[in-house]
């Protein structure tokens, strides 16, 4: 096996438990390698770090899988997802959907596997994964007996890999559309239309959490996208959701899954972007008792950072502004470049300008079929805050 030898002090995240190997960081290989091999990790001092997946067109040159000297085979790929799945079986016992494999978070850099009732949906985002693409569709089969797997490797990452990007059905039958059930709700899924792999299962526990604030009360819920934290509010006994959404495909899904859960007339749909109804509803000095702030990622890159804030606190600011004493705002940011204690200023700053005082009632995240291991910051992306006005 060929070996990828490190230069000197190249070897601190690797030590400390991140899996990631850069151009930069590479001094030599020894032996002949084609990308997608696996080869052997050594420090400058021919010290033994692990075994990855190379691919010298990335950024990202080598992957770690193991810090053993074990073949990366069949029977090492199925160790792994036989422990992703008996973890998730541990933390979510009687859930039908979740994220049965979260690449770097199970230690498979690269491959993303969720599982729709009896329907897989599997991200191929590295090319080491994309050419074992076969043997792990065979793996799964085997584990988990889907009627269909649906493969969704149309991500731009895929680019920065050599990769073309591609979806479509791989096995078994479906036309792409299934109906999953995600804490005791409907929902309606495109699995090859629908952003990520059909549905935003990470904030599945905090749909739940944010609804246990909204019985008897006045709701908006801004950047819905197919209503999760709408619909759950007015399941929870919300007097009045309005939720406003820029997408009317992601409207008409919004109405669908309304009329799924018998929700049909208990809440109020605008096809409209959030930023102007915030500006235009702080104007008119509107007030609401719960305002959820749920947008797409502001930035996926660090120069853009400083952009991204500005959008978070005009909307954060805007949200206050229109909650009275014991108002709930629930905020969220899944931009994996604000961490949580940016967006935690950003809000502060929110506060002060909104002349509100604000108590955190809980600190939110991805749910635990998204695993966030601490050595590695990339497996941590979403955050979000409940916080109510004083």
């Amino acid at each position: 096996m060929s070996s990828v030898i490190l230069k000197a002090g190249m070897d601190r995240r690797l030590i400390s438990g991140h899996p990631w190997v850069y151009g930069g960081e590479m001094g030599r290989i020894e032996g002949e390698v084609a990308d997608g091999d696996s080869v052997e990790l050594y420090d400058f001092k021919n010290r033994y770090l692990g075994r990855g997946l190379i691919n010298q067109q990335s950024r990202i040159v080598v992957r770690r899988f193991t810090t053993q000297k074990e073949e990366l085979d069949n029977a090492f790929f199925r160790r792994r997802i036989e422990a992703a799945l008996a973890y998730r079986k541990s933390v979510f016992p009687k859930a039908t959907s979740y994220r049965v494999v979260s690449s770097e978070s199970d230690q498979l850099p690269g491959l993303i596997v969720d599982k729709f009732g009896d329907v897989l949906v599997v991200q191929a985002l590295t090319l080491g994964i994309d050419q074992r693409k076969d043997m792990i569709i065979q793996i799964l089969r085997e584990l988990l007996t889907p009627v269909a797997i649906v493969e969704r490797s149309d991500v731009p990452s895929r680019r920065l890999e050599g990769l073309k990007e591609f979806k479509g059905v791989i096995a078994g039958k479906s036309d792409g559309w299934t109906t999953t059930t995600v804490s005791g709700l409907k929902f309606k899924v495109d699995l090859l239309g629908d952003q990520k792999t059909g549905f935003f299962l990470d904030q599945a526990e905090n749909y739940a959490t944010v609804a246990g604030h909204c019985a008897g009360k006045k709701v908006l819920d801004c950047f819905s996208y197919h209503g999760g934290f709408g619909l759950f509010a007015a399941k929870a006994g919300a007097n009045h959701v309005e939720m406003v959404e820029i997408s009317e495909a992601a409207v008409a899904r919004s109405r669908q899954n309304a009329e799924l859960n018998n929700l049909t007339g208990k809440v109020e749909f605008q096809c409209v972007n959030a930023f102007d109804v915030l500006k235009k509803y702080d104007t008119e000095k509107r007030q609401y008792d719960v305002i959820i702030l749920d947008p797409p990622s502001f930035t996926r890159t660090k120069q853009n950072v400083d952009d991204a804030l500005r959008g978070y606190k005009e909307i954060n600011l805007r949200a206050l502004k229109m909650l009275s004493t014991g108002g709930v705002l629930a905020t969220f940011s899944c931009s994996h470049h604000v961490n949580v204690d940016l967006l935690k200023a950003v809000i502060v700053d929110a506060a002060a300008d909104a002349r509100k005082t604000i108590r955190l009632l809980t600190t939110c995240r991805q749910a635990p079929d998204h695993p966030i291991l601490p050595a590695v910051p990339e497996t941590e992306y979403l955050k979000g805050f409940l916080l109510q006005v004083m």
